[in-house]
């Protein structure tokens, strides 16, 4: 017999989101794994806030649902909390009741500044990926390293002179009538009027020049996890430079080797890595000058292997432009930037971390 087709809501019900969320879900893992590091952020979280006044929005929620956001690919903080209205996943994953009103996509925004003040997301990422060390899945000698472009959200027509003011507009309306066609433009003149901290870069002759920044990884090659990352001004030193700073920050004397590609070709760097006990896998670049790598590296079966793995990070630079959602920069500022960099290489790891089967302690 046939159904009524009825519909009556209910008014009502005793249904929990964490019943509709099946047992064998990829991102129950993950939330056991994000709760856990959250748990050792309790003392960061309390020097953030006031001991008095009317209660916030735990900071918990707040970066439970930017993970979200890079889990899924969410263009916005305002589609983000649309999703979440009506998403039993995303709200049990938050940690959302059945009734609970969702807070104004506004709310990130105002929280951001304070976050960024404790480096919370640099907390967070050094807490999930000491979970990924006691399990045992960091290599600890042997790395790799690159960097990629973030395009800056300003446009060329904002690369303008510094003592310059707004120009004019034709026609009507907001956009300004800007003709550099012709007109040399450099960093020492010029600066975005949007961005100050974005600079003009090109990623090889033929190409086309863009506002830009420089995102870094630095990557360890038993199972493609991201140790270190970071934000720079995109210059054509900042590779190297960053490089020098991500294996510093890795601390101890233990003797370390280091994949690249051939843009650390140099002596300089080189010289810098042999000097903190590294061992710079660097690919040659010999086609018009003379490489700094010669056999005494070349010769060793480590160094094809160094060359093998270093062109992991391209994925991890992958899962960060077409699921992270970083292609473009959505905020004005390195700083900001920075932070969500840092926070979406902390969601890359903790999908890798559960794809390697980690339990949480």
């Amino acid at each position: 017999m046939r159904g009524p087709d009825i519909h009556q809501e209910t008014l009502f019900s005793t249904v929990i989101p964490e019943q509709r969320v099946p047992k064998d879900h990829p991102l129950r893992p993950i939330r056991d794994m994000v709760n856990e590091a959250l748990a050792k952020l309790d003392e960061d979280f309390d020097a953030l806030y006031a001991e008095s006044g009317k209660p916030s929005i735990p900071p918990e929620k707040l970066l439970r649902a930017q993970l979200l956001k890079a889990f899924y690919t969410i263009r916005s903080d305002r589609q983000l909390m649309e999703q979440i209205d009506y998403n039993l996943l995303f709200r049990w994953f938050v940690g959302f009741s059945m009734d609970d009103e969702v807070w104004d996509h506004s709310t990130f925004s105002k929280n951001r500044d304070r976050l960024l003040e404790g480096e919370i997301a640099h907390r967070f990422f050094a807490e999930v990926l000491g979970q990924a060390e006691r399990a045992g899945l960091l290599s600890k000698e042997h790395f790799s390293v690159d960097g990629t472009l973030i395009e800056a959200l300003a446009s060329l027509k904002s690369y303008r002179p510094k003592d310059e003011d707004e120009p004019p507009t034709r026609g009507g309306g907001r956009n300004p009538s800007v003709d550099f066609r012709g007109e040399k433009r450099s960093r020492e003149t010029h600066e975005s009027k949007t961005d100050p901290d974005a600079l003009l870069f090109r990623k090889s002759s033929g190409t086309t020049a863009k506002l830009s920044y420089m995102g870094h990884v630095l990557m360890e090659n038993r199972n493609g996890l991201v140790v270190q990352a970071k934000v720079t001004q995109a210059t054509g030193k900042a590779e190297r430079e960053a490089a020098v700073d991500l294996v510093d920050a890795l601390g101890g004397s233990r003797r370390l080797t280091l994949g690249a590609d051939k843009n650390y070709d140099t002596q300089g760097f080189v010289k810098e890595m042999r000097a903190r006990n590294v061992t710079p896998h660097v690919a040659q670049n010999d086609t018009n000058r003379s490489s700094a790598i010669d056999e005494r590296t070349t010769r060793h079966e480590g160094y094809r292997v160094s060359q093998t793995k270093r062109k992991r990070v391209e994925e991890c630079f992958g899962w960060l432009k077409t699921i992270g959602g970083l292609r473009k920069s959505p905020f004005v500022g390195r700083e900001k930037l920075d932070f969500q960099f840092v926070l979406t290489f902390a969601a890359y790891n903790l999908v890798r971390m559960r794809n390697l089967g980690v339990v949480p302690c």
